[in-house]
């Protein structure tokens, strides 16, 4: 009886959802995303857009969804493109927005954390900052936190670890990997994530700095010899919305988005944690690798020593020079939420 009972309540409640989207009015958006390469826009990203969102609104809603990467756009203007409301929804590479607003790199400082469960809480303890920073000053809302694989280091050569990056050229995409590589002897050399093959293949950069899977799903594995896996981060990503565009929209929808928005989260940090684990056996051409490309690159370990430098380097370089650019106030506030949940602390200058 109680199966029966609970069978029906579940029928009753499709039907009830069923019934929300099809009274959903009729709704066209303009998205522009992530770079097409990444496994987050492969995985996550366009599917959620051209097949989730659709069926879910019963075809009430429609978008019509671009990669940056093919719109050629420089996807450090993102956040004010969606500012103008060139498009109306838009993910971005969070640390990239960082040169209008250090806040926008808080979360993700180089090597802050090395989980993607840590990463996840760090950003979340920073949401509501993230938010007000975007609502203020850039008519816009945030609605939902990715990530990628972790960020680290492929080069032309087999690396002779952390020391063996002193004097290199090393491709980087945001202020506080800078900070990081000046405290190692690196030179930073900003480029946006589809010049680095040919970079890195013509020699114009020694090594660069991107996911352990995005790099291999971007052909980095046919223009490198080794990955060395210390992690700078794992470039957060957010979806933001223009206000306007928001505000213009029914409260059904509304309501109807932002559980779709809630749900997408969730599978961006599921997805991370699939090709996190898959990524060392892409790379090296072993199964599982269902989410990447059979690669042959040598994975240089990171010893202990190394590891400990790196604490060093991310309490130290990392923390006072971001601290430097935001300010005191904000380092305060940084204290108060991320610190605070990591155990750390930000110098107040």
């Amino acid at each position: 009886m109680l199966k029966r009972l609970l069978s029906g309540v579940a029928v009753a409640a499709a039907f009830v959802s069923a019934a929300a989207a099809q009274d959903l009015p009729k709704s066209q958006f303009k998205v522009i995303g992530l770079n097409s390469p990444t496994p987050v826009s492969i995985h996550d990203e366009l599917p959620f857009w051209r097949k989730t969102i659709p069926e879910a609104s019963k075809g009430a809603i429609t978008v019509d969804v671009t990669p940056l990467d093919q719109m050629g756009i420089d996807d450090k203007t993102m956040l004010r493109l969606l500012k103008l409301g060139v498009m109306d929804f838009a993910a971005m590479d969070i640390s990239k927005m960082a040169g209008d607003d250090p806040r926008f790199e808080a979360c993700d400082l180089a090597g802050l954390t090395l989980t993607p469960a840590k990463a996840r809480e760090a950003c979340n303890s920073y949401r509501a900052v993230i938010d007000r920073q975007m609502q203020k000053n850039w008519n816009a809302k945030l609605l939902a936190f990715g990530g990628n694989t972790p960020q680290v280091f492929w080069c032309r050569d087999v690396l002779a670890g952390l020391e063996g990056l002193k004097g290199k050229k090393i491709r980087v995409f945001n202020n506080t990997m800078r900070d990081f590589l000046s405290g190692v002897g690196g030179t930073a050399v900003s480029m946006a994530f589809a010049e680095v093959v040919p970079a890195l293949n013509n020699g114009v950069v020694d090594c660069g700095v991107t996911g352990s899977l995005s790099g291999n799903t971007a052909g980095w594995a046919e223009v490198t010899k080794s990955i060395y896996p210390m992690s700078l981060g794992w470039s957060i990503n957010v979806l933001a919305v223009n206000l306007d565009t928001w505000k213009r929209l029914d409260p059904k929808t509304q309501a109807f988005l932002t559980e779709q928005f809630k749900t997408y989260e969730d599978k961006m940090w599921k997805t991370i944690e699939t090709t996190t684990g898959e990524a060392d056996n892409c790379n090296t051409g072993k199964q599982p690798c269902t989410m990447g490309k059979l690669a042959k690159t040598t994975i240089v370990p990171v010893k202990p020593e190394e590891m400990a430098a790196h604490k060093k380097l991310v309490e130290g370089a990392v923390l006072a020079g971001w601290a430097k650019r935001c300010g005191a106030a904000c380092a305060k506030e940084w204290n108060e939420t991320v610190g605070k949940t990591l155990g750390l602390t930000a110098p107040t200058p």
